[in-house]
């Protein structure tokens, strides 16, 4: 199964503005999805379920309104639900997702299949995160519509396949809905990917640094001023493999170069000792992540705007290909 007729006609460019934890909110979904790219975020931005069901009811009724504005349904909107097992909240997430009537639901962080029924019951479509083969062949024997395949270049945790390497093995055995996530930096990337065999692609980083993202201005600016050689491949935060930006890593007084081992960092403690008297801080959140495509980000601009230009860049490609 590709992407179905009736979304791909709602879509300005095959591409899904990736949900990034604490910078994907409701405006930068709405700027997206009227600009005819599926915006989706993370479920677990919002601290309560009560803040997601207002989350959604705002982002629905405003895409509504974007139809009868414009005579033309906006790109759906894309919840990603976090199905880690330690993650408690994910029935009452999935519920507000349901009630809400998603069109298109991403999963990561684990297997879909405890969510998968009630969504595909509902009629969404389901899409799983996979950073390997062996994941991918999982979630295709539980289910879901389509892939998002991990590759190395892609923001926060990563996967670390070739996505060349990684697109070719998976459609060995699977025909469904294939994105790829990582390294995504214009319109060129994306035409790129689909002549490769993927029918979406996702792009993070540059929307990070969009007028509407969540992101502080300072993690703007250092997304403007960075380049590939400052994305740092590490485990230390997380245990997992993360990309992270090594200008905020010395800016919180760790050496980038000399970082404890895996997982071994308690964010929470070790990061801005100057701060460890104020009460509730949250110091990770100054340590930034980014993918390979930063060496892209080069202004600051609004979604409309992005989106625009990689329309542009994506058609320039295609003609290129075709004039070949």
């Amino acid at each position: 199964m590709s992407l179905p007729v009736s979304l791909k006609s709602r879509l300005t460019l095959p591409l899904i503005a990736a949900p990034m934890f604490l910078v994907s909110g409701p405006a930068l979904v709405k700027a997206a999805c009227r600009s005819g790219v599926i915006g989706s975020f993370p479920t677990a931005n919002c601290r309560t379920v009560e803040e997601l069901d207002r989350w959604l009811a705002d982002m629905v009724d405003d895409l509504k309104r974007a139809a009868d504005e414009t005579g033309r349904v906006p790109a759906p909107l894309c919840p990603n639900l976090i199905v880690h097992r330690s993650n408690t909240r994910v029935p009452d997430d999935l519920a507000a997702v349901l009630r809400h009537k998603a069109e298109i639901v991403i999963t990561s962080v684990g297997s879909p299949e405890p969510v998968l029924k009630p969504l595909k019951d509902a009629g969404c479509l389901v899409l799983a995160d996979v950073a390997s083969v062996r994941h991918a062949e999982k979630a295709v024997a539980a289910g879901v519509d389509g892939l998002v395949l991990l590759t190395a270049g892609a923001g926060g945790q990563t996967g670390w396949v070739n996505p060349f390497a990684f697109v070719r093995a998976v459609r060995t055995f699977w025909d469904g809905i294939v994105v790829m996530a990582g390294g995504m930096a214009d319109g060129q990337a994306i035409a790129a990917a689909e002549t490769l065999g993927c029918d979406l692609a996702y792009m993070g980083t540059k929307f990070i640094a969009t007028r509407e993202s969540l992101a502080k201005d300072a993690y703007k600016e250092m997304l403007v001023k960075s380049r590939l050689d400052d994305v740092l491949l590490t485990k230390a935060f997380t245990g997992l493999e993360t990309n992270m930006l090594r200008p905020s890593i010395a800016a919180a007084g760790l050496d980038p170069d000399n970082l404890p081992v895996r997982g071994a960092i308690d964010i929470a403690k070790d990061i801005n000792a100057s701060e460890r008297d104020k009460p509730n801080s949250k110091r990770w959140k100054d340590i930034w992540s980014a993918g390979h495509s930063v060496s892209g980000v080069a202004d600051v601009p609004s979604v409309a705007e992005l989106i625009r230009r990689t329309a542009d860049e994506y058609a320039a490609a295609r003609q290129s290909v075709q004039r070949v």
